[in-house]
């Protein structure tokens, strides 16, 4: 049985399937959330891994499944992979609401902040601009990304997870991180400028 019928039948209500699916993916699911909590310096990940393990759980079902029907197995993706990213995107969330909101200030555990790197000393910033218009500015910016790029800066520059961390959970060598962040940052560059203005501090 491939992974699609898996979930149809988890979603028809079969519960054979459903005990399966706690059996197979419980433990993944708890770890990665462990991971990301971990990452983030929380002395004892385990107070908060049950309730999000829990809330995750319902945000699967609830609604008649509404999130798990979501999943389509394409282009070979298949639900160990998905889980992960579903995962950990909600586990990100979570988090978002305890914790403070992104700020150009805040630095990586590299030390660098995303003003550092956008700063483009080629151009004058616009003096007049306000904290609140770099932000929005921002924003626009990283909402243009794909979906892959956006991950990256929400896992580095929002949570603080280090380029070690999500080369591990990505699969990839620091040379290729490293040249995806470099490329990412040029991508943010460049929007600045469409916009008509580069921050310079």
């Amino acid at each position: 049985m491939d992974d699609l019928e898996f979930v149809q039948r988890f979603i028809k209500g079969d519960n054979q399937a459903r005990d399966q699916f706690i059996k197979r993916y419980s433990r993944l699911i708890y770890n990665y959330i462990h991971h990301i909590l971990g990452a983030k310096g929380f002395k004892s990940p385990s107070d908060y891994v049950d309730d999000i393990f829990q809330g995750f759980i319902s945000f699967l079902i609830d609604e008649d499944c509404k999130k798990l029907r979501i999943f389509k197995a394409k282009n070979g993706c298949t639900l160990a992979t998905w889980l992960r990213q579903l995962s950990i995107n909600f586990t990100l969330d979570y988090l978002r609401r305890i914790r403070p909101e992104f700020s150009l200030d805040a630095e990586t555990e590299e030390g660098t902040s995303l003003k550092d790197i956008l700063k483009d000393d080629s151009l004058s910033a616009v003096e007049t601009l306000s904290k609140e218009e770099e932000v929005k500015a921002l924003d626009d910016c990283i909402e243009a990304l794909d979906s892959g790029d956006k991950f990256f800066v929400e896992l580095n520059f929002n949570q603080k997870v280090s380029l070690e961390i999500i080369r591990d959970f990505l699969k990839l060598s620091r040379g290729a991180i490293d040249m995806q962040k470099s490329r990412l940052m040029q991508r943010l560059k460049d929007c600045f400028k469409r916009k008509g203005f580069a921050l310079d501090f």
